[in-house]
C-alpha cells in the first residue's frame, strides 16, 4: 500500500507538465503490437525530439551532449490504474498513458543520461502495478503473462537497437522499478558471459533488488570509476525498513549514490549536488544524504520546500531524482574511464 501511495504521489507531482500534451500524439488505436522501426514506438530516440532531450534550466549553459555512448533506458510502471481497465497489460497506443510516461519518467529520469550519449527508451506493453501483488492463482498467472509480454517487447526493442543503431558503441543500461525487472533479464541474456559484456559501461538498475550473485560475471560497482558493473539501490527514510525487506534471504547490491561505494558510511547531504523533484527546471542542492543499510539505502527526510507534506517512509519514486546531479556526473565519469581503459 505504501508503494502504491508513493507512485500516486509521483503521478500527482510530475503529472502537471503532461496535461494538455495529448494533442501532440498520433492516434493509432487499431495497432496492438509495437513496431520499433517506427519512431512512434520509442518514448525516447535520438532521431526525434522528446522529453529525454530536456535539461534543467540551471544546466543549460554547460550542457554539451556527446554521442559516443548509447543509453538504453527502460522506464518504470506508469500504468497504475487499480481497476485494470486494460487488464494486466497496458495497450501500446493509449495516448494518455504514453503522455504520462513521457512527461514523468522520461523527462525526470531518462534525461539524467542525455549528456553522455544517445538515449533510447522503448514504449512497451508494461504490466500494471497490481501485477506485483496478485490476489489469487488466476491473477498470478495473468500477472506472470503480463510481465512476459512486457519483457518480450523490451527484448524486441533492444534487438532492433542492436541491429540498426548500435554500431559497436559502448552501452549504458539504465532502468527503474518495473524497468529494472526487465533490465535484469536483459543483462542476463545479452551481457553476462556474452561478448557484449565488453561494451557495457555500467548498468544502473534502480528501485528493485539485484542480488549480489545474480550473474556469473557481472558484479556490483564498488568505486566511482569502475566500469562493466552494476549499480543498484532502493531508498527509504532512515530508520525504516519494510517488513518484506527484513525477510529477504539474499544479499542485494546496494550502491551509495553520493560516494559510489557500498560501505556503511553515511554520506552527508552536503555532497549531494542537487536533486530534481517537483519542478523539472529547479535543482535542489543538498536535498538528501545516503547510507547503505542492509539491503536498502537510507536517507534522513529530504530537505526541500514543502517537505512537511512528504510523510511517506518509502522514497521509491525519488530513487533517481534525489540524486539527479550526482548520477549525471557519475555516468559521465564512468564513460570517461571506459574510454581510458
Amino acid at each position: 500500500m505504501i508503494f502504491l501511495l508513493t507512485l500516486m504521489i509521483l503521478a500527482i507531482a510530475c503529472g502537471v507538465p503532461y496535461k494538455g500534451m495529448e494533442k501532440n500524439y498520433e492516434r493509432r488505436d487499431h495497432i496492438n503490437t509495437p513496431d520499433y522501426s517506427d519512431l512512434h514506438y520509442w518514448a525516447a530516440h535520438p532521431f526525434k525530439k522528446d522529453p529525454a532531450d530536456s535539461v534543467p534550466q540551471p544546466l543549460l549553459s554547460t550542457f554539451q551532449p556527446d554521442s559516443s555512448v548509447d543509453v538504453f533506458f527502460i522506464h518504470p510502471t506508469t500504468y497504475t490504474d487499480d481497476q485494470l481497465p486494460f487488464g494486466y497489460s497496458a495497450p501500446i497506443n493509449n495516448i494518455e498513458l504514453n503522455t504520462k510516461t513521457d512527461y514523468t519518467t522520461i523527462l525526470f529520469q531518462a534525461s539524467i543520461f542525455n549528456e553522455v550519449g544517445r538515449v533510447f527508451a522503448p514504449r512497451y506493453r508494461q504490466a500494471n502495478l497490481q501485477a506485483y501483488f496478485p490476489k489469487n492463482a488466476p491473477d498470478s498467472s495473468a500477472a506472470i503473462a503480463a510481465f512476459e509480454l512486457a519483457y518480450a517487447d523490451v527484448k524486441t526493442a533492444f534487438e532492433y537497437y542492436l541491429k540498426h543503431y548500435h554500431a559497436g558503441k559502448p552501452i549504458v543500461i539504465a532502468a527503474h522499478s518495473q524497468g529494472t525487472t526487465h533490465g535484469k533479464r536483459l543483462l542476463k541474456e545479452y551481457f553476462d558471459n556474452q561478448v557484449l559484456k565488453n561494451k557495457l559501461v555500467a548498468a544502473y538498475l534502480i528501485g528493485l533488488p539485484v542480488t549480489e550473485n545474480e550473474y556469473t560475471q557481472l558484479k556490483a560497482c564498488t568505486s566511482p570509476n569502475q566500469t562493466g558493473c552494476i549499480i543498484s539501490w532502493r531508498t527509504y527514510k532512515a530508520g525504516y525498513t519494510p517488513p518484506l525487506i527484513l525477510q529477504e534471504k539474499y544479499k542485494a547490491i546496494v550502491t551509495n549514490p553520493l560516494t559510489w561505494a557500498n560501505d556503511l558510511t553515511m554520506a552527508e547531504r552536503q555532497i549531494n549536488k542537487g536533486g530534481v523533484l517537483l519542478k523539472f527546471n529547479k535543482i535542489v542542492p543538498a536535498v538528501a544524504a545516503a547510507k547503505v543499510e542492509g539491503n536498502i539505502l537510507w536517507t534522513p527526510k529530504p530537505k526541500f520546500f514543502g517537505n512537511i507534506f512528504y510523510t511517506t517512509n518509502n522514497y521509491h519514486v525519488a530513487d533517481l531524482n534525489l540524486y539527479y546531479l550526482n548520477i549525471r556526473e557519475n555516468v559521465a565519469n564512468r564513460v570517461k574511464y571506459y574510454f581510458n581503459k
